[in-house]
């Protein structure tokens, strides 16, 4: 299905559907993309998405979508959209189904000559001690009163239990914790599902990648960052497994009742809601952060898991190899922020979902050790091609809420990208490119091949010659870790 409807050239990085292109939208969508990446966008009905959220209530501003927009349940992958803190809705669809997907960056001191003859053992020792694949299941046995805690303090909840390090926290978004969790608007079915799986990887586009630092384009940013040309960094794309899944499926029901009692005309049942100050609206706010919290425990152990593989692969210990964390962001997520909107400052609740924060410097959300370049923004590439860290600009604050995008984006479905590609031709390409990769499944390899991907470099154009970030380093694998 492809789009058919207006796109209004406003520059060469924003196209707008303006809000008379259908009945009920309230304001304009504004969709950011360029080059030989707009074919694309029309062969997508991913546009059609970002017009139909318009045209939920209580929405302020346009309803955005990045470059790396592509179709999703609802909301397209891709958006972005602030609700009103008193007349606005929250809708899970908005969120998606992997609640606080979201990417984790580890410096290291090491240098290339250090890991690349040794690239093979050390992912094969991750693989090791990193549970992946679908239905993976974690390392430990939590009860049912320890589940609660996950999901009542997420990442304080693993450090303290020994998973990791203080600083750890410092440099994750919110600090690892949303602060308005309560387990109890969780089901019994989301804790089930979730008590086995903490601190594994899971599968799909979920990753584990072993890189180095190609470029630095921003020297100030990348300094604060702690980043070098030539160094050894390890990213982690992952969530909040099966919990997270049955918290939205769980409140997506909740949500479409929500929409019939009340006969809220909709231009797509996916998109439904429910007022965000309604018992129902609070709730899932509530048990959205649990699976927020799970996500962040979740990677929290990883990391330490990361550590422990580094320290058995290279026989040293994590901290004498500089292992620290640059930092975590979510990118499927809402979060109610303070924003300035048509010159007031207002309570907005902030939909994210496969977009990432990207808060300007001297914002008081972000960790002082960066309050002066602004907050590290983590966009993973296809695994073939790499990945960017880039800084959050006033631009971006004033126009996107502070977003920027998440990643490539999709061009491919899984099913196609099955079809389409062997195991072999992908590992040949990749090896080609001096890149190790191994992954639990035939389908993992099969459904992320780099083809099945946007240009992650088209994308970051975008977003950088928007103004909604700025480029600081590209960082390029050397090994792969796929669920």
């Amino acid at each position: 299905m492809s789009y058919e409807g207006p796109l209004e050239k406003i520059d060469d990085f924003r196209w707008k559907i303006p809000r008379d292109y259908k009945s009920g939208m309230n304001t304009d969508a504004v969709i950011y993309s360029g080059g030989e990446m707009l074919q694309a966008l029309r062969e997508d009905d991913a546009p059609e998405q970002a017009a139909n959220v318009s045209c939920l209530p209580g929405i302020v501003g346009n309803s955005l979508a990045m470059p790396d927009i592509h179709w999703g349940y609802g909301f397209p992958i891709g958006g972005v959209a602030a609700m009103d803190a008193d007349e606005g809705v929250i809708s899970p669809g908005g969120i998606g189904f992997d609640i606080n997907c979201g990417v984790r960056l580890v410096r290291t001191d090491l240098e290339i000559a250090d890991v690349q003859p040794h690239i093979k053992e050390l992912i094969s020792t991750l693989f090791k001690n990193v549970p992946s694949g679908v239905g993976s299941e974690g390392l430990i046995n939590l009860t049912k009163s320890q589940i609660d805690e996950v999901l009542l303090e997420g990442g304080e909840w693993a450090v303290r239990n020994g998973y990791g390090w203080d600083e750890d926290l410092l440099v994750t978004e919110e600090e690892g914790r949303m602060k308005n969790a309560d387990p109890s608007k969780v089901s019994d079915k989301s804790r089930k599902r979730g008590i086995p799986q903490l601190g594994s990887l899971g599968s799909g586009n979920h990753f584990l990648e072993v890189d180095y630092v190609e470029d630095i384009f921003d020297e100030d940013a990348a300094k604060a960052f702690g980043l070098r040309k030539g160094q050894i960094t390890v990213t982690v794309h992952c969530g909040s497994r099966g919990c997270g899944h049955q918290i939205a499926t769980d409140y997506l029901q909740v949500m479409e009742r929500n929409v019939k009692q009340v006969g809220l005309q909709l231009p797509d049942r996916q998109l439904a809601c429910a007022p965000v100050n309604s018992k129902d609206g609070e709730n899932y706010f509530k048990a959205m952060a649990c699976g927020a919290n799970y996500a962040w425990a979740n990677r929290q152990m990883i990391l330490h898991w990361i550590r422990e593989s580094f320290e058995e692969c290279f026989k040293r210990d994590a901290e004498n190899m500089g292992m620290h964390q640059v930092y975590d962001v979510a990118h499927n997520i809402a979060k109610l922020e303070e924003h300035n909107v048509d010159g007031q400052r207002r309570k907005v609740y902030v939909h994210r979902k496969g977009a990432t924060r990207a808060f300007p410097k001297e914002h008081p959300e972000i960790p002082s050790c960066y309050s002066s370049v602004g907050q590290p923004v983590l966009i993973p590439g296809d695994m073939g091609h790499g990945s960017y860290v880039l800084v959050g600009t006033e631009c971006g604050m004033a126009e996107t809420f502070g977003s920027t995008c998440h990643g490539a984006g999709r061009i491919m479905s899984r099913s196609e990208a099955i079809r389409k590609f062997t195991v072999q031709g992908i590992k040949t390409n990749m090896e080609g490119r001096g890149i190790f990769l191994k992954s639990a499944t035939k389908d993992g390899i099969l459904e992320e091949a780099p083809d099945a991907y946007k240009s992650i470099e088209n994308v970051i154009d975008v977003v950088a010659g928007a103004g909604l970030s700025k480029k600081v380093a590209k960082l390029v694998p050397l090994g792969v870790m796929k669920g």
